[in-house]
């Protein structure tokens, strides 16, 4: 009897083990993408600063109104 409840300790001690390393990689997972969304993001972001390079913000949007007046 004590045998097999020690059995069925470490079974479930090693699902318990199997499910953490799942759910860690599951947040790493997550953080990757999260991580590459960012990335695209600021490089965009990049991108379209040096598109406005020596003009402000309240100029290209007075530019902008003017094109579809």
């Amino acid at each position: 009897m004590a045998g097999t409840l020690e059995n069925r300790l470490d079974m479930l001690a090693r699902e318990i083990k199997e499910i953490k390393k799942e759910v860690i990689l599951q947040r790493l997972k997550k953080i990757a993408a999260t991580m590459h969304t960012s990335s695209r993001w600021r490089g965009l972001g990049s991108r379209i600063s040096k598109k406005w390079d020596n003009i402000s913000a309240t100029e290209e949007i007075a530019r902008q109104r003017d094109k579809s007046l």
